[in-house]
């Protein structure tokens, strides 16, 4: 099995180079006119995370035990497994412990540091106070892990299992039916680009994953994700999903501050009244403690700034004094995550897949955990992917209905619909405050028992509750206090993020236009190849992008994304209208025109979720690109032994 599983792995690696492009003069890249290496495979996950891990060991598992060889392919858009996210979280281990009942007696387990003790304080300016905390909240027998390491530990077991899981391999788009109706696999994307979008002499095309189940696993708000949900109306009849922005650190702080197993839980300052959020400090194993900030972006004032909000927190009496001493920071990152609840779980399967994980949104707020309900998911998925398998043809798109029967009968249910009031009660005419209140009656009195369901009404996404710059007050942000605080390049450096320049700038100024019934069909168009989804990227909607983001909403992105992509920067003249036209990018409006420093992406969908006029499309760059924070992590690990 495994030599067979590496023989395959080793052709997947060289089937770009079997197929790249003869030195040329370089021409625009045409999608309806290149051949795709293909590949059959069984199952296809997108994104090596908990929940796309989990499900491969599953499938695998049932392989063992009934007897049908799977093929299954784990595509990661990180250089590694791992690579993408972010150490540092408070791990239930319900779902591993189903999932691999003997980890425990596995030597290279990473779950080296149990819970001791959990507390949530209130912070004013220059106080913290202890209050009491949701139940969900205090719940011991955790574990304070790097979920990097946990993600290559089981990535490491998926590929012992048989699993081939292709780190640098980005999931570009979805490969539909020929009557656009069913999800037939995953297309990765091109390599070897120019920023114009023309073929160098090293372009390779990308990869079609042919597959009878495709499941996707991107994590919050992926782009594959997004586009199934478009395509096949998935969050008809549901609550918009509703995001906050997790900005954090890890630091090795010293020996006299760290207290293994502690959990630390803040809510109040430094945000104001009127904004959702709150912080963390956990104490991992080896002298480590991950802090950092959520913000919920429904917040409205477009002054705010998600990073300057958190080191102005490291301020705060509490923290200076936690990270005071020896102690030294590590690692910086940041990244959307789902707080909708259960009111906003799209529907989960289409015809030929499913979504699990965080590209579903099972985040429980309360309790401020979601990889055990995101590795249910998948072994949810797994199972009813294999049993999908078996009783469908090859000529018919899976059906993965029983996917979403056995997540409404499963302990991922429940532990939603108990807190389901939680997070939208901050929605509400009760306002922030009222929110609190209804909270702890909610986690500690009622337990979700009640007749009501808090709904979004209203249908506004996170990006239409921004009010607009002449309705709010400028924010005054402190200075900052190095190393205890520092500006945001000097942050990024941490991330160890990189992406090749000359390739075309992944986040794209598009509006989506109502969606064609042949969207995405196979023929659907005279020319070989897909028809997608319609939408317009042209220098009259980048002005209106600077017109608009700039005069009614002060720069917004320019201010809000964690890792300094955008810049309204000021020209002395606009370019002329022949060179806007053939160069949307260089479009302006009033002596602005936006700048993507793309390279400095981190991969965290901020602007995708925020920007008030919902004209930015995160889109995948060249595979491998983007933060490393596994390699942070590993630095560390090395200079421990040393």
């Amino acid at each position: 099995m495994l030599a067979r599983c590496s023989a395959r792995q080793a052709r997947i690696k060289l089937a770009r180079s079997l197929h790249s492009s003869p030195a040329r003069r370089r021409e625009l890249f045409d999608p309806n006119n290149v051949d795709r290496p293909s590949d059959e495979v069984d199952v296809c996950i997108v994104g090596a995370g908990p929940a796309g891990l989990s499900a491969a060991i599953r499938l695998k598992q049932l392989e063992q035990e009934k007897g049908r060889e799977v093929r299954v392919v784990v595509l990661e858009k990180g250089a590694e497994v791992g690579s993408h996210i972010l150490s540092g979280a408070v791990l239930e281990p319900r779902a591993l412990n189903e999932l691999l009942p003997d980890w425990t007696d596995r030597p290279d387990h990473p779950l080296k540091q149990p819970t001791t003790s959990t507390q949530m304080r209130l912070f004013t300016k220059n106080r913290s106070f202890r209050i009491p905390q949701p139940p969900q909240m205090a719940k011991m027998g955790t574990y304070v892990i790097s979920l990097s390491q946990v993600t290559a530990w089981l990535g490491s077991i998926a590929e012992e299992m048989g699993v081939e899981v292709y780190p640098g391999f980005a999931g570009a788009g979805l490969v539909y039916g020929p009557d656009g109706h069913s999800v037939l696999g995953v297309r990765t994307n091109e390599v070897g680009l120019d920023r114009k979008g023309r073929m160098k002499d090293s372009f390779e095309p990308g990869m079609e994953f042919r597959a009878r189940v495709t499941l996707l696993a991107e994590g919050a708000h992926g782009s594959l994700s997004k586009e199934a949900i478009r395509r096949f109306k998935l969050r008809q009849g549901r609550d918009p999903q509703t995001y906050g922005l997790g900005i954090k650190e890890v630091w090795r702080v010293d020996p006299g501050k760290h207290e293994p197993g502690k959990v630390v839980h803040t809510m109040g300052w430094p945000l104001d009244l009127h904004t959702y959020g709150g912080g963390w400090a956990y104490h991992m194993a080896d002298g480590l403690v991950t802090l950092g900030l959520v913000v919920g972006l429904d917040y409205a004032n477009p002054y705010l700034s998600p990073y300057r909000e958190f080191q102005r927190m490291k301020h705060h009496p509490y923290f200076r004094d936690l990270l005071s001493g020896d102690s030294t920071r590590i690692a910086y990152g940041a990244r959307v995550l789902n707080e909708g609840g259960l009111q906003s779980v799209p529907k989960l399967n289409f015809p030929g897949g499913a979504l699990i994980g965080c590209s579903a949104g099972f985040v429980n707020v309360p309790k401020i955990k979601g990889t055990h309900n995101a590795m249910k998911s998948g072994m949810l998925a797994a199972e009813a992917a294999y049993d999908a398998l078996d009783s469908s043809s090859p000529e018919e798109p899976a059906d993965m209905s029983a996917y979403e029967s056995a997540f409404r009968s499963s302990w991922i249910y429940s532990d939603l619909h108990e807190v389901r009031n939680v997070r939208p009660s901050f929605n509400t005419p009760l306002g922030v405050l009222g929110g609190v209140a209804y909270s702890g009656i909610d986690t500690l009195l009622l337990r979700g028992r009640t007749p009501w369901t808090f709904r979004n009404t209203s249908g506004l996404s996170d990006a239409a509750h921004t009010k607009r710059a002449r309705e709010c007050s400028p924010i005054e942000y402190p200075p900052f206090e190095p190393p205890l605080s520092t500006d945001l390049l000097t942050s990024l450096a941490l991330t160890g993020t990189n992406h090749a320049e000359d390739q075309p700038v992944h986040l794209r100024v598009r509006k989506y236009l109502p969606q064609a019934e042949d969207a995405g069909a196979e023929g659907a168009q005279p020319e070989k190849g897909l028809a997608t989804e319609r939408f317009v990227e042209d220098a009259a909607l980048r002005r209106e992008h600077v017109r608009v983001n700039v005069d009614e909403y002060a720069g917004l992105l320019g201010r809000g994304c964690p890792a300094q992509v955008y810049e309204y920067v000021d020209v002395e003249e606009d370019a002329p209208a022949e060179v806007q036209e053939a160069e949307p990018e260089k479009a302006g409006w009033g002596g602005k025109r936006l700048v993507i420093n793309s390279q400095n992406c981190i991969h965290c969908k901020f602007c995708d979720v925020k920007v008030p006029t919902q004209d930015i499309t995160w889109t995948v760059p060249e595979g491998g690109g983007g933060p490393k924070y596994s390699e942070s992590l590993l630095s560390l690990r090395c200079e421990c032994v040393g």
